[in-house]
């Protein structure tokens, strides 16, 4: 058991609301900056339950920042907590958000699910990543509800838009300049990783790929 499902078993302060599984995905791709200073934007405040988690698994060097639409959760602002209230579709608000925190190095989005929310989140709040941080989008599986605006391969959905920068970070390779050419994208992610409802993009300052050979060459005889 990790440390953060321990925590989610024999939690018994403020609701938690995840799947169970996400907890191992979580430990994956976070356990480097644990004990270091760390932010950490969680989209979705619920009960506040998970930003507990966060600062407790961090440990003391962590700020936790949480956003929702209802403003009855500012409530749950505590010591390293903070709360900000607005609509993660509002583009004016996701500007405003990105002033008042700093680089963040995890975020997470477990906010209202619609696929207007979403591309709007990850459009303006990706670039605000830290340069080796974490982006998260949860419960992914909405892109194909007709009523959260999804559907089976239907354009326009976060999965969809997810699908094309697997082309992005492998446009290095391309030898279509004119229509496929290396961008922002190409130049910051890592990596991208799909897992049942998630989606982990892994960002890292990258230069274009470079093979080498070492060793002695021998023909074979």
């Amino acid at each position: 058991m990790g440390a953060l499902e321990e925590y989610f078993e024999q939690n018994k302060a403020r609701v938690i609301h995840k799947w169970v599984h996400y907890l191992e995905i979580y430990e994956r791709h976070f356990a480097r900056f644990r004990g270091r200073e760390v932010h950490v934007l969680e989209i979705g405040v619920y009960f506040g339950g998970s930003m507990q988690m966060w600062k407790h698994y961090f440990g003391p060097q962590a700020r936790i920042y949480g956003v929702d639409i209802y403003p009855g959760c500012r409530q749950f602002e505590e010591d390293r907590i903070r709360i900000f209230t607005g609509d993660q579709g509002d583009r004016a608000f996701l500007r405003q958000l990105r002033e008042a925190v700093p680089k963040v190095d995890i975020l997470i989005d477990d906010g209202g699910h619609r696929m207007e929310q979403q591309l709007a989140t990850f459009e303006e709040l990706f670039p605000h990543v830290a340069e080796d941080g974490v982006y998260i989008c949860e419960d992914m599986q909405t892109s194909y509800w007709p009523d959260f605006g999804g559907g089976y391969r239907r354009p326009g959905t976060f999965v969809e838009m997810a699908k094309g920068l697997i082309d992005r970070i492998n446009a290095w390779y391309s030898r279509e300049p004119d229509g496929f050419k290396v961008d922002d994208i190409t130049h910051s992610t890592q990596s991208i990783h799909f897992y049942p409802g998630m989606a982990v993009i892994e960002k890292r300052r990258m230069e274009e790929p470079r093979a080498r050979k070492t060793g002695i060459f021998e023909w074979p005889r």
